[in-house]
């Protein structure tokens, strides 16, 4: 008999990019290897911060949907949701707060249907774990707490979250959903780090993945840039991904400014978000003619797209430390990208693409030391670092071998140790007829 999953967090597929991509491709690749799977999730809002157009007469209530795959579905429930157009601090709380209310009736109601081995609950929001510890308890599953991000810190850093009460409160509640996970889990080895010293327990790497199949490197590079609208002289620098205000991508324009004079270079902002508008006037205002600002690309149009580039830019701010993996590095890599990363000496992006060589490093917010990456990036033979990238992409990031580790070692193991336990510990119970 197949295992079932129930899987919680708002961001799913169809969402292009970020978390939800990620969820998506997971649920489907266990649909896809015997696994019966179901999602509670909200609609389709992220990047944009707007639900999409195919959705949203439904966005007041619940609806039910089948992700078809070979022989096999998914199951979607979808919760309704508040979504803002332009997402505060306060607004991000009330998104949170809409969410687990409106999925804690749907769950109540799963209560009663056929149990879920597992529950895998997505941080963010990392109040979700509530959620997944409210059904483990009630119907003893399995309690998966996967981290994406670490909210509270995060919050915290950049100054979203000031009081030293709410912090302390929010660091409580986290413990509690820490203590109570069968399994925790992140994408990179600082973040791993961090989440140990706090939960006092074992958590496992679960890395974003590329897949290495449907991004892959392309020769031509230089031809691709006139099915875009440019010259196939432009040195393409890109940024393809959410427009957040937490990344700083207004070093993307003060670059461009900066490097205007070089008549060939081209910097392009691919993606939507509730910082793009305040992008678009700054570049405005600088009247800059060397900044595009494109709409996110087509998944059939995507490897193209990405190959167009000379440089492609992964932006943080410092305080983001250890706290985010950003998700667009890894189709990069798959590609063969050459990246300019920003990111701070000690974190696990700066270690891993040092000891690979497969990309630029620069100090996060140093914006001379930017610029001069980039207007080296596109002078210099960098065919080396793109080679790393690709070799790195397929040796560690590849989807297939990371889904079927953590397959094998982490959701089965934990099967087998489990029952291994309860065997040992109940050794001679008697066999119950007629429950369940």
């Amino acid at each position: 008999m197949s295992k079932r999953i129930l899987l919680i967090g708002y961001n799913y597929y169809p969402e292009p990019t970020g978390i939800g991509k990620y969820s998506g491709e997971m649920i489907t690749w266990l649909a896809q290897n015997g696994y019966e799977c179901e999602v509670l999730t909200s609609y389709p809002y992220y990047p944009q911060w707007k639900v999409q157009e195919n959705y949203s007469s439904k966005t007041f209530w619940y609806s039910t949907e089948y992700q078809k795959l070979n022989g096999n579905s998914v199951r979607i429930i979808r919760c309704p949701m508040y979504v803002p157009a332009i997402p505060t601090g306060l607004k991000r709380i009330f998104v949170d707060i809409s969410f687990f209310i409106s999925a804690f009736f749907k769950l109540t109601q799963l209560l009663f249907r056929k149990r879920h081995d597992y529950v895998i609950s997505v941080v963010p929001c990392f109040q979700f774990g509530l959620l997944g510890v409210f059904y483990k308890k009630l119907r003893k599953s399995i309690l998966l707490y996967h981290v994406q991000d670490l909210q509270i810190e995060a919050a915290r850093d950049l100054k979203m979250i000031k009081s030293p009460i709410v912090l302390n409160f929010l660091f409580m509640l986290e413990g509690y959903i820490f203590k109570n996970a069968d399994i925790i889990s992140s994408i990179s080895e600082g973040m791993v780090r961090r989440i140990r010293l706090k939960a006092k327990k074992e958590v496992y790497l679960f890395k974003n993945w590329t897949d290495c199949k449907l991004f892959y490197p392309v020769e031509e590079r230089s031809c691709l840039k006139q099915n875009f609208g440019f010259n196939t002289t432009d040195k393409i620098v890109l940024y393809s991904g959410a427009i957040g205000e937490k990344q700083g991508l207004d070093t993307i324009i003060h670059a461009a400014r900066a490097l205007q004079k070089q008549e060939n270079l081209k910097f392009i902002i691919c993606g939507s978000g509730p910082y793009q508008k305040a992008l678009r006037m700054l570049a405005n205002n600088f009247e800059l003619r060397n900044v595009f600002f494109l709409p996110t690309q087509p998944l059939e149009k995507f490897n193209q797209f990405l190959n167009m580039a000379d440089v492609h830019l992964v932006i943080q701010k410092s305080t983001a430390g250890d706290l985010v993996m950003p998700s667009k590095l890894t189709t990069i890599l798959g590609i063969g990208g050459l990246a300019v990363i920003t990111a701070n000496k000690g974190t696990s992006l700066y270690a891993i693409i040092d000891q690979h060589k497969a990309g630029i490093l620069v100090e996060p917010e140093n914006q001379e030391a930017l610029n001069r990456a980039i207007q080296m990036a596109v002078i210099e033979d960098n065919r080396y670092l793109r080679l790393n990238a690709r070799t790195y992409a397929e040796e560690f990031l590849s989807m297939g071998k990371i889904m079927e580790a953590f397959n094998e070692q982490v959701l089965k193991s934990f099967i087998k140790q489990d029952k291994q336990k309860t065997e040992q510990e109940e050794p001679n119970l008697p066999i119950e007829l007629g429950i369940g």
